[in-house]
């Protein structure tokens, strides 16, 4: 009996640190990601952001990123050189 409720214990535990982290939710669809589409000669880089189920997609103007437009259901941002654009995607 006690064996089981450690082992429950231990799952709780590693699905609590996983959802913290964020990587379950990007990988299950539920939170929006961005990931690197081009990085130019200067150091700038493009990143594209697709939306999640529970929240919208990811907004880079707080890192100084430019909004690009949207196509294919991406929107695209265009970052300066020294910032990481790369939301965990």
């Amino acid at each position: 009996m006690l064996m089981r409720v450690v082992i429950v214990a231990v799952l709780i535990f590693a699905t609590m640190v996983g959802v913290k982290n964020g990587k379950v939710l990007r990988a299950a669809g539920l939170s929006g990601s961005c990931r690197l589409v081009q990085t130019a000669a200067d150091g700038s880089e493009v990143a594209a952001c697709t939306n999640g189920r529970l929240s919208g997609r990811p907004a880079l103007s707080g890192r100084s990123c430019t909004r690009l437009g949207m196509r294919d259901n991406l929107e695209y941002w265009h970052c300066p050189a020294g910032v990481d654009s790369r939301l965990g995607g």
